[in-house]
């Protein structure tokens, strides 16, 4: 995926890090947040907790590549749901006083032994298409909150 930014690279790429500004966006909304914790080094770590229809979404991962303003590469997972582990790679583009962030996450589809290639491609498409819709939406409350200063979405 790949999203314009009005706004210097520093800014979308200190978002990706900073826990107050984390806990405004990423795989969260602030008025549902309970936990925004980051270590943001290379080994460190993250964690959110989302409580939304009176369950908590929590997601967590390790950063593996931190290099200030253009990348950032770090696993996911939500160890409620799977014991699978994404990759995610963030790499930003400055443009002057605007810039360009492309985003690319490695899924693993949990899936059972007996499956074939065609259940396995099903099930990826299943979770290629959920994941970019919850991207997306994360993506637009970024842009809005970087550019205008706050998320109008509630969720």
């Amino acid at each position: 995926m790949t999203r314009q930014f009005e706004v210097p690279a520093e800014r979308v790429f200190d978002a990706w890090l900073n826990p107050e500004m984390m806990r405004k966006w990423f795989f969260t909304l602030e008025g549902t947040n309970k936990v925004c914790t980051n270590d943001p080094r290379v080994g460190g770590s993250w964690e959110i907790v989302d409580h939304r229809g009176g369950q908590d979404y929590r997601a967590i991962g390790e950063y593996l590549e931190i290099e200030p303003p253009t990348k950032i590469a770090f696993t996911f997972e939500m160890p409620q749901f799977s014991d699978t582990v994404d990759t995610i790679t963030v790499e930003i583009e400055p443009m002057g006083q605007s810039c360009e962030m492309r985003f690319t996450q490695n899924i693993v589809v949990p899936h059972e032994e007996q499956w074939n290639e065609s259940d396995l491609a099903a099930a990826l498409g299943e979770y290629h298409d959920g994941t970019e819709q919850g991207w997306n939406l994360m993506f637009m409350g970024l842009k809005q909150l970087l550019e205008e200063g706050f998320i109008s979405y509630k969720g």
